[in-house]
């Protein structure tokens, strides 16, 4: 999960604010455009797509979410838990390139029981917002976080799929997908776990909290509730602070007989996201292709 000293180290590192925030934009247009972009902004071969920002009733209020599906036919569609920093303009890129691709993307704003649309710009917004840098630095963002665990992702999971399921755009006869980043990695996994007949793919990105040892409901716990498949990416670094995460998931995987492809990638947390300091485009296209590996295989 995106803790404080991971930003500390952010914050200590080469980029300056100023040339992080200018960085974050131009890796967010190279890495979100199709791979085969022509020099005109076009591309050969991407789905035409259509967006809308969209809110639909769960148990806890009213959702707000961004929406981007292919212009005609129906498609499979996929529940996109986003980061800390929530929705931005990296996060929209993301889903359109997804959507280019033959999917309808929800990308969800989990933190709607309190604030609604987008909070912060880009990473570098998120880091300087006020009051971030002191001690306390979380105190913005943690009243809104605090309310997201296992029941509530769960429920939330489950208005996003019904809601879906009645979209023209859905094919409602495949299975959804869900992937999410940093903090919204264990998420996917309470998501398949909440609806378990339609969520059949689940891919998690430098997610953090995979493994709770105190937590009945820890992700790694739930695995026996999904049907899903599941793509476990880990950050490098997150690996070398905590290597036990990888094989205690892998062993709650096989307990549950869950296809789970668990892998450490040539990246530091927050590598497969375009605004963030530590985006490393190799690491992040071969994370992208294996995304696309798991949703062809299983939606």
């Amino acid at each position: 999960m995106c803790e404080e000293a991971k930003l500390k180290e952010w914050a200590a590192g080469a980029v300056s604010r100023r040339g992080f925030g200018a960085l974050a934009g131009a890796a967010a247009v190279a890495a979100c455009a199709p791979e085969n972009a022509t020099a005109e902004g076009g591309a050969t071969d991407a789905l035409a797509t259509t967006e809308s920002n969209v809110s639909f009733d769960t148990e806890d209020g009213t959702m707000d979410a961004f929406f981007v599906h292919p212009v005609s036919g129906s498609a499979p569609a996929v529940i996109f838990w986003p980061d800390i920093a929530s929705l931005r303009e990296a996060k929209r890129n993301m889903a359109r390139r997804l959507a280019g691709e033959g999917y309808s993307v929800l990308v969800l704003n989990p933190y709607y029981r309190d604030v609604a649309g987008e909070q912060f710009a880009d990473f570098a917004a998120w880091y300087s917002a006020e009051g971030f840098e002191a001690e306390d630095g979380f105190a913005l963002v943690a009243p809104w976080r605090e309310k997201l665990n296992a029941d509530s992702i769960g429920r939330d999971a489950s208005a996003a799929a019904a809601w879906l399921d009645g979209q023209d755009a859905v094919d409602s006869d495949r299975a959804i997908g869900t992937q999410g980043y940093c903090m919204g990695g264990p998420f996917t996994v309470w998501s398949a776990a909440a609806v378990p007949d339609r969520i059949k793919a689940a891919a998690s990105f430098h997610g953090g909290g995979l493994v709770r040892e105190d937590d009945p409901l820890s992700p790694h716990r739930v695995l026996d509730r999904a049907q899903a498949s599941f793509l476990i990416a880990i950050a490098r670094d997150d690996h070398e602070h905590d290597p036990d995460t990888k094989l205690l998931f892998a062993k709650a995987a096989g307990r549950a007989a869950r296809p789970a492809n668990i892998d450490v990638y040539d990246g530091d947390h927050g590598w497969t996201v375009p605004d963030s300091p530590a985006y490393a485009e190799a690491a992040a296209e071969q994370a992208y292709a294996d995304l696309l590996e798991l949703y062809r295989a299983n939606l």
